[in-house]
Parts: C-alpha cells; structure tokens; sequence
C-alpha cells in the first residue's frame, strides 16, 4: 500500500502534490519523491528517510528545487515492496531517456521476466523495483500517443496496480490506470484534475470525485477528462459529491483504522500470495532451495501476534513436512540458552521487524550459528537487514495497534513456507499442493463472505460486552486461533479473556465457567469434531454460555452451542485464516460498544521497541 497523486491544471503543481501527499502518509513514509512536467522535460525530486528524519519532511526541503511554473506532475508516498527504502527505489521512476514518468501502487508479478525482455533489447535499470518495468515498457511501447502506449504497458503486465504516467511529448496530459488496487479522480475548479489513490489527497481541493473500477483508465488533459476501458471502449463516469470530514477521510469513511484494516485483508492476502503461487503448483519463495538444505529443525519466535501466527507455522510445518518445530516466545528465546546450530532454521516473526525481544532472538540465533528467516511486514525494517533471508508480507501499513491484516498474511507466509518446505522433503505431493495453492486464491473471497455478515457479529458482541471475564477454547490449530482471539478482546475491549487449549478446561479452568461466564469456541478441525464436542458439553454443564465458530459440515457442535458463526466451507490447515476475521469483528464490535479508544488501546504501542 502506498499513496498517488497527480495533478493537471493551471496552478504551480509541486505544492498541490506535496500537500496532496501529507495527507497520504499514513499509505507508506519511507520514501517519496515529485516528478514535474515543464516546458524543459520532467524535473525529478524523490527520496527515502535521512537518520530519523520522515521521507516526506526530507522531500519538502527539496521542494523549492523544482520549477515553479510547472502545472503538471505526479507524487509518490511509498511502501516498500520491492527494492530496500533508498533514494533510488523512490517513485516516480523514469525510463531511461528520461521522458517518461510513473508511480505504481501493488505488485507487478511478472516483473522479472519482463526485466530480462527489456535488458536484453538495451534498457538500463537503476532501481530494484518491480515498478520501473513499467516506465521502460511505456517507453517501448510509445509512438505519438500516451493513452496507446499505456495500453500497451496494461497488456503486458500482471498482478494488481495503480499506474500513472506522463511524458515530456505531452505537457499537461496524464493517464492513469487501475487493477486490485485504488484509485480516484478529483474535479477541481475549471480546468484542473487530480488523480489518486485515496480521497484524503484532494479533500482540501475538490469533493467532487469519479471513482475508478477494475479495468478502467482515464486520461486528463487541456482541462478535460476521459474514461476508457483497457481497450479503449469509453466508459461514462458520474460524480460522487464526497460528505466525509477530513479525519473521517484518512480512514476512507470507516470510523476506526482498525475496522478498515479488517476489510483490507482480502486484498492483502491476494496481494501477499501474489507472484508466489503458480497454477501449475509451484511455489516461488524468492529464495533459493539451497537455504534450506540440511534444516533438520525449526524454531518460530515471535511475541504476541507473531508469536501465536508462529504457533500455526509449527503445526503446518510437522503435518506437512514432517519436520521438528517449535515455537518460542521471543522474549524467553534467548534466556533458554536454546540448542542451535547450522541445521537449525529460526523463523523470526515481526510485523515491524523492530520488535527488540525478537530482534534479540534472532541476533542470539545468529550468534549460535543457526539460519534466520524474517517474517516481516516492513521492507527495510532491522530484521529484514540482519536475517539471512527474508519472506515479506504484503499488508501495507497496519495503523491500529491490534495486529488484523497482518496476522492473516503472516499466516498466509506460514501456509507457504510448510507447502515448500513439504514439497521439497517429498512429503505432500505435487496435486495435494496445487489443489492447496489454489485454495489459498478462494480464501480472499471466503473472508469477504465473512465480512459481509458483520451484523450478526454485531449482535454477538452484544452480551459479550456486558461481562467481566471470557473464555476461548480450541484443539489443534484451532487453540492457536483462539489465543490470538482472546489477545484481541483484551487489547482493545479490556475484558479479561484467557484461551485454552479445550482438554485443558477440566485441569482446572473449569472452575471459573458460569453462567455468566461467555465460552467462544473454535471448531475447524474435522478429526477433533468429537473431542471438542464433549469439551461444549462439559462447559454447559456448568451453565456456562457457549458462542461456536464451526464449519458448516460441523452440525452437532453448532446444535450445542447456544449461538453460532459458520464460517465458508475450507479446509482444516487453512481454517485459521478465516476462522480468526470472525474473532477480530467480535472484538471491535465489543470495545466500540464499552466505548474504548479502539486504535490506540490504553498501555500498548503498535511496535515495542524495549524490552
């Protein structure tokens, strides 16, 4: 995730697009950069971060070096992706004349070969960026018309993305594009538009806004503005007037960052298995087999979050690759004096790769001669720096403190690495991983599914609301679930709530069910139906109040239960995507209702940096 703007009108450009970037901060900060179309040819200003100092703060005391009269250009706000946070790998790009600009939003997953093409016929590449691709293909692809060699650049690539691009043969023209990814169109006073990726950016110009859709385009120039499929075919676009405050707009009309970051997670999941999974049941990690030769151990450590995201990779890891794994948490890690060595495979999960416990861990790992792995959401991050190899979740930034989209795609990371690891060693074959991978690109529209009915996890929170104290129980992966559902209730609801696995109850946790005291119980995992089953019954023995996440097939548990989510029909190793969205909903929906600060709950910070 990352922030666009453009701008095309009669007004001096670069202080409308570094005000339009402001406020788009919060989509990426570790770098950005300003393109300008003036009568001498584009004038470029980009950046990443300078000892402390924000991307943005850095470019703002640049800005006074780009034309003044310029009334086009186009900014970039980035998220890392592709290519470490440096100047170079700051948008907007160029090809290699110089005469073409873009900024890119998403991930083009044929970059590589479409790199190769373009080196091959004399192309020179300066960044380590998937999107540069897309300035030389416009290059390759231009005679005398923008719009055209856009289309062309749109045939050509894959995966998802906002494009817009401009040239120095076309003053005052750009032309944009979008694919799984945001974008909009501003109409601002007579003869001025601006394009990108989130309203916030032309809120203080314009609330006069056309809102792009999957494979459409849309060029502006001499104060007029037309929309285009990718053929070419025109398409009629109407005004939405925008009614949002600015505050509201930043979080595109959702009242919390958290509740947005929630429905983003069908669209980080696609875009983390993006480019790793291909039909044919291949799995490209970007890592080399040779890295993990001769593991004959792993060890996950993370905390909180990460550390309960690590609990499903172990389990994937023994069931699928019959391979010895642990979990640990990341702030004991190190006081074990853990037994490590050159076949040891450490797995460091951060969702900031900043976590100091865990940058603890994996420096001790390191020390002891074992392999590290990062699990990380931030490209550029410590632990991406000092791991041996890193697997990168594709979240984009994750504002409220409470861990949702970020979890879901280190859990994705975790499906993935069991699935090579499995393949690999000879131990699930090829059919069995490509009916898997392509279960895994059903999840995105399984979880929307479950979105769509957040009603009646609005009325489930109800008489959660009301209590003290709450349970969440669970067997196999579905314990690992419910230690990550109980961690969310009490961030943000300050409910106390313990989770445990579900043959625990009668040593002792049983002693604490009432009749006043709400049970939620995971139940996915078909071979322990019968177990959990007798587990229900025990709490409602006790009077307790049962609230069941089942699959659909699971009809006895969801008769016992007192009320019940179905979630779609999936199967068990990946049911702890799914089964968690409900869980995180149910915890929103409880603190909104006590009233509690939700994206910024008292006593917790998004990334803890001590330990």
């Amino acid at each position: 995730m990352c922030g666009i703007v453009g701008y095309s009108g009669r007004r001096p450009a670069a202080p409308l697009l570094f005000a339009g970037l402001q406020k788009l901060e919060y989509r990426g900060y570790d770098s950005a950069g300003i393109a300008l179309l003036a009568p001498d040819g584009i004038h470029l200003e980009k950046n990443a971060g300078r000892d402390g100092v924000m991307a943005l703060e850095v470019l703002g005391g640049k800005i006074d070096r780009l034309p003044a009269a310029a009334i086009a250009g186009i900014g970039h706000t980035r998220w890392a992706t592709h290519g470490r946070p440096t100047d170079i790998n700051a948008h907007p790009h160029l090809d290699a004349s110089g005469e073409f600009a873009v900024v890119h939003n998403g991930i083009i997953e044929n970059y590589l070969p479409l790199r190769e093409r373009l080196r091959a016929a004399g192309y020179v590449f300066r960044s380590e960026t998937d999107s540069e691709v897309a300035a030389h293909l416009l290059a390759s692809h231009y005679s005398g018309d923008l719009a055209a060699a856009l289309r062309g650049v749109l045939a050509e690539i894959e995966g998802s993305f906002a494009l817009v691009v401009m040239s120095a043969r076309h003053p005052g023209q750009l032309a944009a594009a979008r694919r799984n990814a945001p974008l909009i169109v501003g109409a601002g006073a007579e003869g001025e538009f601006f394009i990108a990726s989130d309203i916030p950016a032309v809120l203080k110009e314009t609330r006069d806004i056309y809102v792009l859709e999957d494979g459409e385009m849309v060029v502006v120039a001499d104060g007029s503005v037309s929309f285009t499929d990718f053929a070419g075919n025109p398409r009629l676009k109407t005004i939405t007037k925008v009614t949002w405050d600015a505050v509201a707009a930043e979080k595109a009309g959702y009242e919390h960052f958290m509740l947005k970051e929630i429905d983003e997670q069908p669209q980080a999941l696609r875009d983390t298995l993006s480019g790793r999974a291909a039909k044919a049941g291949t799995i490209d990690l970007g890592i080399g087999a040779d890295f993990f030769a001769g593991v004959s151990r792993v060890a996950f450590v993370g905390c909180g979050t990460a550390y309960h995201a690590g609990l499903v990779g172990r389990e994937l890891l023994e069931r699928w690759a019959r391979l010895p794994a642990e979990t640990a948490v990341a702030s004991e890690f190190r006081y074990r004096q853990p037994l490590l060595d050159e076949h040891t495979l450490v797995v460091a999960v951060s969702q900031s790769g900043e976590t100091a416990d865990t940058l603890a861990a994996l420096r001790e790992a390191k020390k002891e001669g074992a392999r590290v792995l990062a699990v990380t959401n931030v490209v550029g991050s410590t632990a991406a720096r000092e791991a041996d190899e890193t697997l990168f979740t594709w979240a984009g930034p994750e504002i409220a403190v409470a861990s949702t989209k970020a979890y879901t795609t280190q859990l994705e990371i975790m499906a993935l690495l069991a699935m090579f690891l499995a393949k690999e060693r000879g131990q699930l074959p090829a059919e069995r991983v490509a009916a898997l991978l392509e279960e895994m690109r059903t999840l995105p529209a399984k979880i929307e599914d479950i979105l769509a009915r957040r009603e009646r996890l609005r009325e489930l929170a109800l008489p959660l609301s009301r209590t003290a104290d709450a349970f969440f129980i669970g067997r196999g992966l579905d314990w690992a679930v419910a230690l990550e559902g109980a961690l969310k209730l009490k961030e943000i609801s300050y409910i106390h709530a313990e989770a445990y696995a579900a043959g625990e109850l009668k040593h002792g946790a049983l002693a604490l069910v009432t009749e006043e005291t709400p049970v939620i119980v995971l139940a996915t995992q078909q071979a322990l139906y019968e177990k959990t089953l007798s587990n229900v019954e025990e709490v409602k023995a006790r009077n307790g109040r049962v609230l069941a996440v089942v699959r659909p097939d699971n009809k006895e548990l969801a008769a016992a239960a007192d009320d019940t989510f179905l979630l779609p029909q999936i199967s068990d190793e990946l049911a702890p995507i799914a089964a968690i969205v409900p869980l995180q909903l149910i915890a929103y929906y409880t603190a909104v209702r006590r009233g509690n600060h939700v994206d910024k709950p008292r006593n917790l910070a998004k990334t803890v940096t001590t330990e």
